[in-house]
Formats: C-alpha cells, structure tokens, sequence
C-alpha cells in the first residue's frame, strides 16, 4: 500500500529522462541495493531507540516494483527513485503509526486509486493483445489501401493571387498569369525558370533560387484539394489548381506503390491503434451512464 502510494506521486512528478539502465545482471538478485537504517521492518511501532533497526531492499524487491510501474525506466530516474523510495518509506511508516490509514478519508483514496490501477492494468493488457497484429492483417490493409502508400517526385509552381508590388489590384491578372505559366509547363518548360519567372512579375522578393521540387511526397502530404494530383501519370501536368492561397500548377515526375516491406511497420502501428480503440469500445459498450443534471448544475452554482 504505502509504495503503491509513493509511485503514483513520485512517477507523475517525474521528467524521464533518456540514458538507458546500467546492465547490473552481475549482482545476484538477492544483494542489497538499498538499506535506510533505523527503520524497523514490519508493522511495528520503531522504538525510541531504532538504530538497531535496518529496512532492506534487494536488487529483485526493487526491479520488481520497477517492472510494475515502468519497466523501462531510464537510469537517472532508477536513481532518484533509490534516493526518494526510502523517504517515503519512512514518511508512510509514520503515518500508520498516527493511525492515518484507518481514516475513512484514505480509504476512499486508496478505494479510488484501485480502480485507477484496475483500469491502467485493462489497458496494459489490451494493448499487448492489439500489438499481435497478424500478417494476414497487415497484407489485407495493404491491398485495401494502396493507394495511401503511393509515392511520388512533384514539381510544383506556386502563383500567389495578387502581385506584391501592387497589393491594391485585383487577382484577374494573376488568374491570368497562372493560365499562361500552365500553357508554359505543358509545352515542357523548366518549372525552376517558371517559378522566378512568377515571383518576378508578382514582386515576390527573397526567392531568387526557387526549388519546385517535392520528393518522395505522399497523398496526404498534399492539400485536400491537391490530392488529384496523384491520379495523374509521369510526365503529366495538373489543371490550374486554386486555393486560398493561390493558384498551382503541378508536374510528376515519377510516382510508384511502396512494397509491403517498406510500410509493414507503418501498418502495423495503425492497426495496433485501431485494434486497441475497438477493443476498449467492446468493454465499455454494454454500460450506459446516466448523469442528475440537477445535483450538478446545482454544484456550478
């Protein structure tokens, strides 16, 4: 009871940090890690007279309460945890002297703890069954959704709607500019000398080196309503696409599904997530909750 109170304070409190634990695989499991002297072990009361008194913990009672709560937890925070566990040790043992853990008040803390331990145990628990994604899973994903792993190398023209040297105009001549460039692209003009050549007579200043290029870019990389763009073959250039933030003008260059063996690990972090949600979903599904709006629109009062 009284370590399943300290973790709970001290792992909420704590910023994990990023060195890995140090292998101590060559202390035998029962070798003692730590010892607070003058803490008698047991229920006891500790005598006035507790220097005699030695609480210990082994390498196994302490990597066992780790694995419970955080299994990998880095080495910093294993370390805090040896210095502060033996504080609040000695702090629960006085307070059970006190008689703290008969009050009805802790009971109810300890009754509401359970059940947020139950919960995140249920949790845990689910997420190890979603992670057993099967391979016929993952393969009937890929096939469903292939599109989704398509790839491709873009080039794009961007043609802001008004020119920046004349920001009281209007955007027809801009409408008129990304019509032109369009023609331009489809008779096969570089998209790097289009796009200065746009920036230019918008007054855009600052992009003298436009770069066009878009590599290894999948659908949702793009807009919503850029997407089409993927449905388009190599070599082929897209309408003049508008936005709220201007008109395009698309080119691709290569486009290819990526194997299965490049996205396995993809699908299967998607799959587990869904597996999980569905799984929570069926435990909870079969209860209904009903709240007396009264009593708590009376609380807001």
């Amino acid at each position: 009871m009284r370590s399943a109170a300290f973790l709970a304070i001290f792992l909420s409190s704590s910023l994990w940090g990023q060195t890995p634990p140090k292998d101590t695989s060559s202390l035998p499991p029962e070798t003692t890690i730590i010892t607070i002297i003058g803490l008698c072990p047991g229920d006891t009361a500790t005598p006035i007279d507790a220097t005699h008194c030695r609480t210990t913990i082994t390498r196994k009672q302490f990597e066992q309460m780790i694995d419970a709560v955080q299994p990998d937890m880095d080495a910093d925070t294993r370390k805090h945890l040896a210095t502060a566990y033996p504080q609040f040790l000695t702090m629960a043992h006085e307070a059970e002297n006190r008689g703290l853990d008969k009050t009805t008040r802790f009971e109810e803390r300890m009754a509401f703890a359970r059940l947020q331990i139950l919960s995140q145990e249920l949790v845990h628990e689910i997420q190890d069954e979603a992670a057993k994604v099967p391979d016929a899973d993952i393969a009937a994903y890929y096939v469903a959704h292939k599109s989704d792993f398509e790839e491709a190398n873009l080039e794009r023209i961007i043609i802001p709607l008004r020119r920046e040297t004349k920001p009281g105009a209007g955007t027809d001549e801009m409408k008129q500019e990304a019509a032109t460039v369009h023609a331009r692209a489809v008779a096969g003009e570089n998209f790097v000398a289009l796009q200065k050549d746009v920036f230019d007579f918008a007054g855009v200043s600052g992009n003298t080196s436009p770069n066009p290029k878009m590599a290894e870019l999948r659908r949702r990389g793009l807009p919503p309503a850029h997407v089409s763009v993927f449905d388009l073959k190599p070599g082929e250039i897209s309408p003049v696409i508008t936005d709220a933030g201007g008109y395009y003008v698309y080119k691709v260059d290569s486009k290819e599904v990526l194997p299965l063996d490049k996205v396995k690990n993809e699908i299967t972090v998607m799959l587990r997530r869904s597996r999980t949600k569905s799984m929570v979903e069926a435990v909870q599904k079969p209860f209904t909750v009903e709240v007396n709006d009264q009593y708590f629109d009376a609380k807001k009062k």
